[in-house]
């Protein structure tokens, strides 16, 4: 028995040793047996697939494989699979990460969440309000882990404060309470009718003893009672708390196209496969489908957790009347870390002016509902200027304005008039360098290469055939179930690696059974986001499960419920709004085309 348990000790030590070198071997007979490109491309995918849900090597890593196994194959030449890692897609990517780190540096995500904290309040319901709204917008344009590691420090700071507090009037509360019982036995004793023989003198002595005793002992039992209340409630506050950063933060991050990497990948996705889709996914149509929903869906969510770890009891939820000591001393928590960030500097106001402007020129490139600045100014022939092409615009400015204003002297002199080194600019390649995940670079790569071979080898087409009778199933049971089958998966599987595996299966089904692509492929990448119910889900999971003295069936208690609820959603989303925007009742003619070319 000993001897077995170490071999199965060693097996699971060595287990990502074993994945990378057997799987190969295992499915080599796929492309030995059946010689075409369909099944060699197949070969490519299954693999990718392993090491991507298994992680036994690098995600990135793992996404370069096509460059080795495409042209090894026969499937694509070297050179042109290369070229599908640089998309326009990478560089709307670089450009709002730039702007995200540009924004994290000069801690300007802080200041707004804490003024924000400051407007809303610190009773129960209201604060957990407050906490996920601004988790939620932060994470619309800065990393969902980011978001998360900052706001959680300051959720359980002023949870401290206002449990210390509350704990303190507790105990001056049974103080005042037991001078109290004291003061009235004293004052009643001499009311008592007289003893009439002197053996009477001592029991009335003990009885009285016994009565304060007695008295006493109640009144540590209760307050002992309330301590121990009080506890658990702010347990249960300080899950609730972490969930709803977390959680909010991954739903904030749907309702932007560079809120999370798999809404990137849907637009990549989509201009590789639907090269004449006339940009039907950019920031503003993207914004118009999904922030509505992530309004809605955060709605919900605050009110599942409300319920959960906090209850209906809304005149103790929300509070009525004046604040008390306890809000005041926590308010002031925030207030005194609102105050350690001092004045806005000159760099934090350029970082939000280029913020401001980056977002208004996303929005009115190419509304749609009138032309754009970009349609009238440059793109009245062919599609030259894109949203990525306005994110490098905005992060280049990083780079070239000062981080300070110039003195009276004027720049390169101090006060005295002394010769000093220029200010560093906004943004240096150092800092950028520290905080890019160029991992993520490559992963969107090795999905735009994946659609690319399975286009090329016919296997889109022939899963497509495969797909077919699906058909007789009505769309919107189809959106629902695929998008419970990626939210199932990515609770496994990195969301960037789901959405990459699934998008290009969505896509061959959706015009082999002629339904708008978007009416399966919108829902499901969202549903990628909403991996709520493991620590290992997404890292905003882990970071709050570290944080929050949660266990795994809090989480998943939690999380079930938030999924279904994010799916129902996204929807209704699809099935309402959405249809008329995206106009999914017809099936589009640059999709049929890609279906007909050779």
């Amino acid at each position: 028995m000993g001897k077995a348990l170490e071999q199965v000790k060693w097996i699971w030590y060595h287990r990502n040793y074993l994945i990378i070198f057997l799987t190969p071997i295992l499915l080599l007979p796929l492309p030995i047996v059946i010689p075409t490109s369909e099944a060699k491309c197949g070969y490519a995918i299954i693999l990718m697939a392993l090491y991507w849900c298994t992680e036994c090597i690098p995600l990135a890593v793992t996404a370069l494989l096509p460059v080795v196994l495409f042209p090894m194959m026969g499937i694509m030449k070297a050179g042109d699979v290369s070229i599908e890692y640089l998309k326009d897609s990478n560089m709307l990517f670089i450009g709002g990460l730039l702007v995200a780190i540009a924004v994290e540096n000069w801690n300007l995500h802080k200041r707004i969440a804490l003024r924000v904290l400051l407007l809303v309040g610190v009773r129960p319901a209201l604060l957990m309000m407050g906490f996920m709204i601004v988790s939620a917008f932060l994470s619309m344009w800065i990393s969902n882990t980011a978001t998360t590691a900052m706001m959680l420090p300051i959720a359980h700071a002023v949870l401290q404060q206002l449990k210390t507090t509350e704990l303190q009037a507790e105990d001056r509360d049974f103080q005042a309470s037991g001078e109290d019982n004291v003061g009235f036995e004293l004052e009643s004793s001499p009311t008592k009718e007289p003893t009439t023989t002197k053996e009477k003198t001592p029991d009335s002595k003990s009885e009285l003893e016994a009565e304060m005793n007695e008295n006493q002992i109640s009144s540590e039992i209760l307050h002992r009672s309330k301590i121990k209340e009080m506890e658990e409630k702010y347990d249960r506050l300080t899950k609730g708390m972490s969930l709803s950063v977390c959680y909010s933060a991954s739903i904030g991050g749907t309702a932007t196209l560079t809120g999370t990497t798999p809404n990137l990948i849907l637009k990549g996705q989509m201009d590789k496969l639907f090269p004449g889709n006339g940009d039907v996914i950019n920031f503003a149509s993207w914004f118009g489908f999904s922030f509505p929903s992530m309004l809605l869906m955060l709605a919900i969510s605050w009110l599942w957790l409300q319920f959960m770890f906090l209850g209906f009891n809304l005149k103790k939820s929300f509070g009525c009347g004046v604040k008390s000591d306890r809000d005041r001393e926590a308010y002031a928590v925030m207030r005194a870390e609102y105050k350690k960030l001092g004045r806005m500097t000159f760099a934090e106001v350029a970082v939000l002016i280029i913020f401001i402007l980056l977002v208004l020129l996303w929005f009115f490139r190419e509304p749609g509902f009138f032309p754009g600045w970009a349609t009238v100014l440059f793109n009245q022939e062919d599609a030259y200027v894109s949203d990525g092409t306005v994110a490098i615009l905005m992060s280049m400015l990083f780079f070239v304005i000062p981080s300070r204003l110039p003195t009276c002297s004027g720049y390169g002199y101090n006060d005295k008039g002394k010769i000093v080194k220029a200010p560093k600019p906004l943004l240096t390649w150092n800092v950028v360098h520290e905080r890019m995940p160029w991992n993520i670079i490559l992963l969107l790569g090795g999905g735009f290469a994946l659609a690319a071979g399975s286009e090329v080898s016919g296997l889109s087409v022939w899963l497509g055939s495969i797909l077919t009778p699906l058909e007789k199933i009505p769309p919107f049971a189809i959106s629902i179930l695929l998008s419970l089958l990626v939210a199932t998966f990515t609770e496994c599987s990195s969301n960037t690696a789901t959405t990459t595996l699934f998008l290009p299966i969505l896509a061959s089904m959706a015009t082999a059974i002629k339904i708008h692509p978007l009416y399966v492929m919108l829902p499901c990448t969202i549903a990628a986001s909403l991996a709520f119910m493991l620590p290992v889900a997404t890292p905003p999971n882990a970071i709050a499960f570290s944080f929050g003295n949660l266990k795994v069936i809090d989480m998943v208690r939690a999380g079930f419920m938030l999924n279904i609820i994010g799916i129902l959603c996204i929807n209704l989303g699809i099935n309402t709004w959405g249809y008329s925007m995206f106009d999914m009742g017809t099936f589009p003619q640059w999709a049929n085309l890609t279906v007909n070319q050779p």
